[in-house]
């Protein structure tokens, strides 16, 4: 089932942003301006946990497949489902060593381009209310600008303090076009905005999944 899971990434390029989320590193993912959800309502969602707590997060794709970024440092770490908080044991939970990581064979350091890994968990999730498989994308086109999109997360959900929420968050951020990012008023080519790279935000500011 390998090649069929591989041949998953690409339809992913235009997802990637709406269920990812990062803490450590170069990148960040804070859920700024969101919301809580209600308790195990995004059944897709999975923690990779760390010896100090939640690293970063990704989605279910397959009962013993998960989709996360390819810079996140997974090594000795778990990949935790059905969460809703992220320092509580939960009923719903289920924890699960990593057998597999398989990063994307293009993925760019520099440019954090193609920024996508593959999980195997060592076992299958028994599927529940609280644990479900995303259903994959049929189709690889980008969404279009002003498309909503929703990003999930246990991130920080101010823009200062170092604190990260204790529960799955959530903002609703718009796909802005490539070419207002890279004009001189936003990114202004630092960093490029790249056709394997979403942009988005809120026309008002205050609501952000990166800072």
């Amino acid at each position: 089932h390998q090649t069929e899971i591989m041949g998953a990434f690409l339809p992913w390029y235009t997802f990637v942003a709406v269920i990812l989320l990062v803490i450590h590193g170069g990148l960040c993912a804070d859920i700024i301006g969101g919301r809580e959800v209600k308790p195990h309502s995004r059944p897709f969602m999975a923690q990779i946990k760390g010896q100090k707590g939640v690293i970063c997060g990704g989605a279910l794709i397959k009962e013993n497949w998960v989709l996360t970024a390819a810079h996140c440092n997974v090594k000795k770490a778990k990949v935790v489902l059905g969460a809703h908080s992220s320092n509580k044991s939960e009923k719903e939970q289920q924890t699960f060593e990593i057998a597999k990581r398989i990063p994307y064979p293009d993925y760019n350091r520099k440019t954090n381009e193609n920024d996508l890994m593959l999980l195997q968990l060592q076992g299958r999730a028994k599927l529940t209310k609280a644990v479900k498989p995303i259903p994959l994308p049929t189709s690889d086109k980008d969404p279009k600008p002003k498309t909503v999109c929703s990003v999930a997360g246990w991130g920080r959900t101010t823009n200062r303090g170092k604190a990260l929420s204790a529960v799955l968050m959530e903002v609703n951020i718009t796909v802005i076009s490539r070419e207002i990012c890279n004009d001189k008023k936003h990114y202004n080519g630092r960093p490029i905005i790249t056709e394997n790279m979403i942009c988005a935000g809120h026309k008002k500011g205050g609501k952000d999944s990166c800072n």
